[in-house]
């Protein structure tokens, strides 16, 4: 039963990043179309690739978690909740950088109008780790 509420923890933390994320991008996408709608420029749809990128934290969340109810009946009941919080809090640190890297991404290019690829290049490294950390906990489960 311990290791069902280790898969619980997975998607909720990773969820919880997820928001915190999108939320800290959100927020710099939405200033940086205010700074060009007040400097009559158009304002670039695309900042919604930032605002919206921690947004699979939660999806790698749920795939792990459904693996883990898979693995309940075989894997021990405290390694699953173990897998679940460091696993989830992983995913969540991923997403909230990610943010954070979204953020700076967005004001820039609502600034300059440049450089689109370079921001979302170092979005993508912060979202490496939850893909590793999601690929490493589906090896420890096999």
């Amino acid at each position: 039963m311990i290791g069902l509420f280790g898969a619980a923890c997975v998607l909720g933390i990773a969820a919880t990043g997820s928001a915190i994320g999108i939320g800290i991008a959100g927020q710099s996408a939405i200033g940086a179309w205010k700074r060009c709608y007040v400097n009559n420029k158009p304002a670039p749809f695309i900042l919604v690739a930032f605002a919206g990128a921690p947004l699979t934290q939660t999806i790698y969340g749920l795939l792990l978690m459904r693996s883990m109810i898979k693995a309940a009946d075989v894997k021990d009941g405290m390694f699953l909740l173990a897998l679940g919080l460091f696993s989830g809090l992983a995913m969540a640190a991923s997403a909230v950088f990610q943010g954070k890297a979204g953020a700076a991404g967005a004001d820039a290019l609502g600034e300059t109008g440049k450089g689109f690829v370079q921001y979302l290049t170092v979005v993508g490294l912060a979202e490496s780790v939850a893909l590793f950390a999601m690929v490493f906990s589906f090896m420890v489960l096999a």
